[in-house]
């Protein structure tokens, strides 16, 4: 096929399209690294007529066998072209190589483990009264759009899809703008899988916003696994709702670490240096908010403002980086614009800056006092954390749920009982002990409030996919 021009993939067939090419970006370099097609409405109807055929056609829906072999195999194609994806996501998306192999196996994990998942779906009975039965059947909700975004390609890919294609659903994939070249790559392993049939998985490159509005809109889909802002996640809803298709959406995060006048401070900083820094602080689940005990708020202010300052910023394929860049030169423009505002609403204690080429950006640490900042309620999505004390443990709680965000958060202390009830104070859907940014396929994840709806990783991971249906079956009828 060739990863460049990147095309689409619909039942079965690398299909280009009609328009110019637009072009792929290094936002290391700002080097053009290749060019894709760019969908269009027609596009994504297509895709998803094929999928619906596909469902209905196809043996896909009702063969668990099938599906687990087919996951299996993507699986080890994924395997196969390990290094080719770790250099393309590191090209593309701007990451460290050794985040750039974390996330590709955790998405050949990911795909493993709905694969095993796949034989092991089953219903319940109830009997109701003598010989009446009551059946229940798990089935496939029908086509899957999965919407994309750019800071994690490959898993967060695999991470719906996988749940999707396990639970007998036939797939309609929008992969993000900026990283077409991965999604790709990608779709060249699932094109390979002899035992997943044309049509099961289609994939449309994105043409501003218009191929997503095109699969939130269609009749065609059933339902839409969405990973991205919570702005965008409101404006799915909205346009979901004419079809009143499910959708399931995995959104914003406001991270708060809280951090106890006990807490092994080293490892706190340690920790939350990986946390929040991460992909250039580019995930929802980055610690965004230290929330430490005026106690030690000194002795960990001191101790993180040194490990963010000793951070090296730097493309990703250079092994002396510790951050990579961020995804594009707009998003350095705007995060720049909040560090300016940072040291107008607080105080700037580390000063992030800019390099002299490329979309990096070196880490921000401020202090601020005020919960209804902007800067404390809004998702920054980079190298930005905030630094708020607290006096006792109701105020930490309280501050750490003053967001409307709930997706993850942290607890530091050595009280293992203050642990358990702090964690379950806080309202998050994942709450880390003594620890930040653990992710495993077996662990759900999800939100509270504007974090979004539903569950992803894990069992309930299928939820999403899956349908109940009730048979009922009366004594004598038969």
């Amino acid at each position: 096929m060739g990863i460049s021009p990147a095309r689409h993939f619909i039942n079965g067939e690398w299909i280009g399209g009609d328009g110019p090419l637009a072009d792929s970006l290094n936002p290391a370099t700002g080097d053009r690294l290749g060019r894709f097609h760019p969908g269009s409405t027609a596009l994504a109807n297509a895709a998803a007529a094929a999928a619906r055929v596909a469902f209905f056609k196809t043996p896909w829906a009702q063969s668990p066998r099938l599906r687990a072999q087919a996951l299996f195999e993507i699986a080890d194609r994924l395997e196969a072209a390990r290094d080719e994806l770790v250099d393309l996501v590191v090209a593309e998306n701007g990451k460290l190589r050794a985040e750039a192999m974390g996330e590709t196996m955790g998405a050949i994990s990911e795909t493993r483990y709905y694969g095993g998942l796949t034989r092991n779906i089953r219903g319940t009975m109830q009997e109701t009264a003598p010989g009446n039965m009551s059946l229940f059947n798990r089935e496939p909700a029908g086509v899957a759009g999965i919407i994309v975004p750019w800071n994690a390609p490959v898993t967060l890919l695999m991470r719906s899809l996988a749940p999707a294609l396990a639970a007998g659903c036939t797939a309609v994939i929008k992969p993000a703008a900026q990283t077409p070249l991965v999604h790709a790559r990608i779709m060249q392993c699932l094109a390979d899988a002899p035992s997943l049939p044309a049509g099961v998985v289609n994939s449309v490159n994105e043409n501003g916003i218009e191929v997503g509005q095109a699969m939130v809109a269609s009749c065609d889909i059933d339902v839409i696994s969405f990973t991205g802002s919570s702005r965008t996640g409101q404006a799915i809803m909205a346009g979901a709702a004419p079809t009143l298709k499910r959708v399931g959406l995995e959104l914003g995060g406001k991270a708060p670490a809280v951090i106890f006048d006990d807490a092994d401070l080293d490892k706190a900083v340690k920790e939350l240096t990986h946390g929040a820094l991460n992909m250039a602080g580019q995930i929802c689940v980055a610690a965004a908010r230290f929330l430490v005990h005026a106690r030690v708020a000194k002795a960990f202010e001191e101790k993180i403002t040194h490990a963010f300052r000793s951070v090296r910023t730097g493309p990703g394929n250079d092994p002396a980086s510790d951050m990579g860049s961020l995804i594009d030169l707009s998003s350095q423009k705007r995060l720049l614009g909040l560090i300016e505002q940072a040291g107008d609403e607080g105080e700037l204690i580390l000063k992030g800056s800019p390099l002299d080429h490329g979309a990096f950006l070196t880490p921000t640490l401020f202090r601020i006092d005020n919960t209804r900042s902007a800067l404390v309620q809004e998702e920054l999505f980079g190298p930005i954390v905030s630094i708020e004390t607290f006096e006792d443990e109701a105020e930490a709680v309280a501050k750490a749920n003053a967001t409307d965000y709930g997706l993850a958060a942290s607890v530091f202390t050595q009280d293992v009982a203050r642990s358990l009830r702090v964690a379950r104070a806080i309202r998050a859907g994942t709450v880390w002990v003594n620890s930040h940014l653990r992710l495993f396929a077996e662990a759900e994840t999800g939100g509270y409030g504007k974090s979004g709806l539903g569950r992803l990783h894990g069992p309930e991971g299928l939820h999403d996919f899956l349908e109940t249906k009730h048979i009922y079956v009366e004594a004598g009828t038969i």
